[in-house]
């Protein structure tokens, strides 16, 4: 069934090469079909924007950008079709010279949405909630100084899971497992999967071992007192928070999902196996 695309907004990284002339390339084709255009251009860091009363999103960078629109976008549920003009592209499935086709594709109802999980990160200070985060990869607490352990206890459902001294733990979805999760040990999982990964970062006791636990699961991180570092909270590796000893982060899903457009060139798997370069081979 044909999907009706009235309205698109382009999201476009101009620092990423040839950024800002694939966005004229788009511009001109999706006008040229009687589709009203908006623009949301940025070099850094984004400027805010109204991103509400769109039938699709174009996410026109890297990885980076569809967090970053994912964010944005997932209290609307609008589909982002992510084109991928940077270097490793976990999520961006589409290549610079596939994006009509995908575009078409995808109108004419060829093309299915891949529902990624969300979490959601809240920050409890002196009994009240200091700030909250949502996030498509992960939820990450470590130290600001070199070579000083933090000390954080976990818990998951209310149960105590442990006492971690570490460089700090990331907890991370299906989605960011391709991400700091995996450097840091973490397994690999299918992105529409609902689960959540608990990671450790280079824990002090080697015993200590990243978990998976269901994705409706409740996560709570507590920063004890007396450390001996400053700690920061990081979400998606671009929101940023200091957090205090003391301090009680509550994770879990947000409720919503990034509707990601499926590339039908290739599958996640097969982005998997040349993106790591599992081939067998001697430079694998």
């Amino acid at each position: 069934m044909q999907r009706d695309i009235t309205k698109v907004l382009l999201v476009v990284n101009l620092s990423k090469d040839d950024a800002g002339c694939l966005m004229e390339e788009v511009v001109s084709y999706l006008e040229g079909q009687g589709i009203e255009v908006g623009l949301h251009t940025f070099k850094g860091k984004p400027e805010p924007f109204d991103f509400s009363g769109n039938d699709l999103i174009f996410s026109l960078g890297g990885d980076g950008t569809v967090l970053y629109c994912a964010r944005e976008v997932c209290t609307y549920g609008t589909p982002i079709l992510a084109v991928n003009l940077g270097n490793f592209g976990f999520i961006t499935e589409t290549a610079r010279d596939e994006w009509k086709e995908a575009f078409t594709a995808f109108r004419e109802g060829l093309l299915s949405l891949s529902e990624r999980m969300m979490l959601g990160a809240v920050v409890v200070r002196d009994g009240a909630e200091a700030a909250s985060f949502p996030g498509l990869n992960d939820v990450v607490i470590n130290n600001r100084g070199l070579s000083k352990l933090i000390r954080i206890r976990a818990f998951c459902n209310g149960t105590p899971i442990g006492v971690y001294r570490s460089d700090g733990i990331i907890v991370a979805t299906p989605t960011g497992s391709t991400a700091y999760s995996a450097a840091a040990g973490g397994p690999i999982l299918a992105p529409d999967i609902e689960a959540v990964i608990i990671t450790p970062i280079c824990p002090f006791t080697l015993s200590n071992r990243p978990i998976v636990v269901p994705g409706n699961s409740s996560i709570d991180i507590e920063i004890e007192q007396d450390q001996k570092t400053d700690i920061l909270l990081t979400v998606d590796g671009q929101n940023t928070l200091n957090i205090l000893p003391g301090d009680r982060i509550h994770i879990s899903g947000a409720g919503r999902k990034a509707r990601i457009i499926r590339s039908n060139r290739r599958n996640f798997y097969e982005v998997l196996r040349s993106k790591l370069n599992w081939t067998g081979g001697p430079d694998a």
